[in-house]
């Protein structure tokens, strides 16, 4: 019996939580509390001001619509003439990158293909001169 108990005695402090642990969960539970108590202030905020403003925005909404609308397309226009840009920079740092011999990712693709293209022009060059030969040697054997 007191084997068990020495086991049973030597088992309870290990599944009592540690202070450690229990300070991290009560000032876990402090900061999601108070995170939690800001955004219902900044929702409560956010619906006062959309209900004091309703008025307004439907006394100027002629105004507003199409001031919207050209601030969203200009607003669409810059992000994509950017976009473009950068596309254009790093296209031109490829290119830069695989002339200068530096070998940049997707240049063994673009050799490969490369030579794969000149291979079958040539191929297709010497399919055209046999087959205008042909052609000839027809055309002369027709004629006498």
């Amino acid at each position: 019996m007191s084997d068990q108990a020495k086991t049973m005695s030597t088992k309870i402090p290990e599944l009592t939580p540690r202070s450690k642990q229990v300070a991290k969960i009560m000032i876990a539970t402090a900061i999601g509390a108070a995170l939690l108590g800001l955004s219902s202030l900044t929702l409560t905020g956010t619906v006062v001001a959309l209900i004091l403003s309703t008025p307004l925005l439907v006394i100027f909404s002629p105004a507003i619509v199409p001031a919207a609308i050209l601030f969203f397309l200009t607003t669409v226009g810059l992000l994509f003439s950017s976009g473009c840009a950068v596309a254009a920079i790093a296209a031109l740092t490829w290119i830069y990158n695989y002339v200068a011999g530096k070998n940049p990712p997707g240049a063994d693709q673009l050799d490969y293909a490369r030579m794969k293209i000149a291979s079958t022009a040539r191929d297709v060059t010497e399919k055209a001169k046999e087959y205008g030969q042909y052609v000839q040697a027809k055309s002369s054997g027709a004629s006498q």
